[in-house]
């Protein structure tokens, strides 16, 4: 079966953090200085703080922390104390922070910002995947994600045990409804719009069977019409989990390796049923565009002169 890329931390999505941590100085400092820091604390004053989970959740970011040490240029360094994908309880130590207290001060919040966002998805993540467990489908995320932070929460979702759909326009074909009513220069059913699908991949792809083909559908008979084509992922939008129920029962009865992703007002209090259907995929936006950051904080030791 065809899947979409997994998001890992590579060298593109730390690079993303990157221009994350860039915008974010600028935020911070502008073209200046921290004010406070500097008329406060020492140039030669050391530093160590240790960044505490205040809260239950899933680690996942530390890396982020790393890349903004080095964008900053700062003399301090970073031992992280859990793993990625770890559960926490509140109290958790994370990692340990030393160096020039000033510079430590002045990176804190862009550190405790990216980190506390990532920790955020991976938990919310967590929590619906602990809902899955013995039914057999997989939670998926979306591109309903923050502009700017796509890899780096689809990284966060893979910490938090979930699948990535596609990160951006460039890696899949995915057919919704819009598509089915521009297409053409007038309208396309969906079985012309599958079958058109393929024929742009045939022809403009160097590696067309590696392309993931998704068609959305808002009915049964749509389902029906398609089904023949045997495209990787067919979405079903919004429907009744009776309707997931048909569905489920169609697709097998067609003999065809389509998976049924299963999207739309998905909740906790809702995806187990959902995935009792017979649905292989599950797509929740809400984990990425509604994730709540977790609380993290840095516990500072004392300062000393150097």
């Amino acid at each position: 079966m065809k899947e979409f890329r997994q998001i890992e931390w590579d060298e593109r999505t730390a690079d993303d953090c990157r221009q994350l941590v860039r915008l974010a100085v600028r935020e911070d400092l502008d073209r200046g200085c921290d004010l406070t820091t500097l008329a406060l604390v020492p140039e030669t004053a050391r530093g160590r703080a240790h960044m505490v989970a205040r809260q239950p959740g899933i680690m996942a970011g530390m890396p982020a922390a790393q890349v903004v040490l080095d964008e900053m240029d700062l003399d301090a360094e970073l031992a992280p104390c859990v793993a990625e994908a770890a559960r926490l309880e509140a109290g958790t130590q994370l990692a340990i922070l030393s160096g020039s207290t000033r510079d430590l001060l002045t990176a804190e919040r862009i550190i405790l910002n990216l980190v506390g966002r990532l920790c955020g998805i991976a938990t919310v993540t967590r929590n619906f995947v602990d809902r899955l467990v013995g039914t057999g489908a997989q939670l998926y995320d979306t591109r309903k994600t923050t502009p700017g932070w796509r890899r780096l929460e689809k990284y966060a979702v893979r910490c938090g045990g979930g699948h990535n759909h596609r990160t951006g326009l460039f890696d899949a074909i995915l057919i919704k409804d819009n598509h089915l009513a521009q297409g053409a220069g007038g309208g396309l059913s969906p079985p012309a719009a599958v079958l058109a699908a393929r024929r742009f991949l045939a022809e403009c792809r160097p590696d067309p069977d590696r392309d993931v083909v998704e068609i959305e559908v808002d009915t049964l008979m749509q389902l029906q019409t398609v089904l023949s084509l045997a495209p990787d992922i067919v979405l079903l939008d919004n429907m009744s989990l009776a309707d997931l129920r048909q569905a489920v029962r169609l697709r097998d009865a067609a003999g065809v390796p389509t998976q049924l992703e299963a999207s739309g007002g998905v909740r906790l209090e809702t995806i187990a049923a959902m995935a009792a259907t017979g649905v292989e995929r599950i797509s929740v936006g809400a984990i990425t565009h509604s994730a709540v950051a977790l609380d993290i904080g840095l516990d500072w030791e004392t300062t000393s002169q150097a």
